[in-house]
């Protein structure tokens, strides 16, 4: 492919996030083409293609065997992540996954055998760490800025109605939803701060269902988890808290500490005087959408990739495993054929 020729895209799965990434493939300041949609409801399809003039495909299997389409978002529930990946990766197809990757170690471990086979570029949506500010944070902690990392508080405070969770049927279920607050809202900043602390050792957990009913999953949960780098991390997530409140993230340091909350700095104090920069608002999700073209055009590794998403997996499902058993637990070791 001429690097300079645009990526052609097709979208499967055409719910809330499936139209925000169709709107971001439309948009002017994408270098994309969207070529068709696809869906398992085939009028729901129909109904987008119409509405943003593209064409839609009468199935997945359809849109995968279009030789007009080089790459595909996949934004389907999370528990049938593995099976459309790994047909779109075996297609040669590059592949957009919506978060999670999977909702379990295992098919995640699957999605990544085969990405390895195709050859294909692969990411998973985790477009918080396109934010100015905590690209910021990256730069810092790598560089060393905040001296050691000594902890790290993490908040994830949302608010989901009942009637969100009585909205789809899969919504809240262990099977397509993999989880509540953690493994559905929390696995952003998850993902995060793995991306900016380096991996965990060992973690424990507590978990419950608190304010909602007729579902499988938490709506809270609280770990403290160790990190190889010695690293203390507190992350609560839940989806019980009404109110408003923002997201926060707190990095403390033997030279440095700063907190953000929903990615706005409202501390740092640096050891050696240094000043914050001025921020630009981003579109993360339109970010991350540049960053995962441009990997295919020069054939790059993107900014996420299914080693780190699949990280972020084996944290939430220690999480969850510790909830249950009540004891310590490590996350799954990547295995050395993946």
């Amino acid at each position: 492919m001429n690097e300079l020729s645009p990526v052609r895209f097709g979208v499967i799965g055409v719910g809330i996030i499936g139209r925000q990434h169709v709107a971001r493939l439309l948009s002017d300041a994408s270098p994309a083409a969207l070529i068709a949609l696809a869906d398992a409801n085939a009028e729901a399809a129909q109904t987008v293609a119409e509405e943003n003039g593209v064409e839609a495909a009468a199935s997945v299997e359809e849109l995968l065997a279009r030789e007009d389409i080089d790459a595909v978002v996949i934004a389907v529930p999370s528990g049938l992540h593995a099976d459309v990946t790994i047909e779109a990766l075996d297609a040669g197809k590059h592949v957009f996954l919506e978060k999670p990757i999977e909702v379990t170690v295992e098919a995640s471990d699957r999605i990544r055998a085969a990405e390895q086979r195709s050859g294909t570029i692969l990411s998973i949506s985790s477009q918080r760490r396109f934010a100015a500010e905590n690209q910021y944070l990256k730069k810092i902690v790598s560089e060393g800025k905040l001296g050691r990392i000594t902890s790290a508080t993490v908040e994830v405070p949302l608010w989901r109605t009942q009637e969100y969770y009585d909205s789809g049927a899969w919504r809240g279920t262990w099977k397509l939803d993999g989880g509540g607050a953690l493994m559905n809202q929390g696995v952003h900043l998850v993902d995060l701060t793995l991306w900016l602390l380096g991996e965990v050792e060992e973690l424990y957990a507590y978990t419950g269902l608190l304010a909602h009913e007729r579902i499988e999953v938490e709506d809270t949960v609280t770990a403290a988890a160790r990190l190889r780098s010695g690293t203390q991390l507190t992350l609560q997530a839940t989806t019980a808290a009404y109110g408003n409140l923002p997201i926060r993230m707190s990095l403390m340091g033997d030279a440095g500490s700063i907190v953000t909350e929903s990615e706005r700095v409202i501390h740092f104090h640096s050891r050696d005087g240094l000043e914050l920069p001025e921020f630009e608002t981003v579109d993360i999700m339109l970010a991350q959408h540049l960053d995962f073209v441009d990997a295919v055009q020069h054939g790059r590794t993107p900014l996420v990739t299914s080693a780190e998403a699949r990280a972020a997996v084996a944290f939430i499902e220690a999480v969850y495993e510790s909830g249950r058993t009540g004891q310590p637990v490590r996350p799954a070791e990547m295995p050395a054929s993946v």
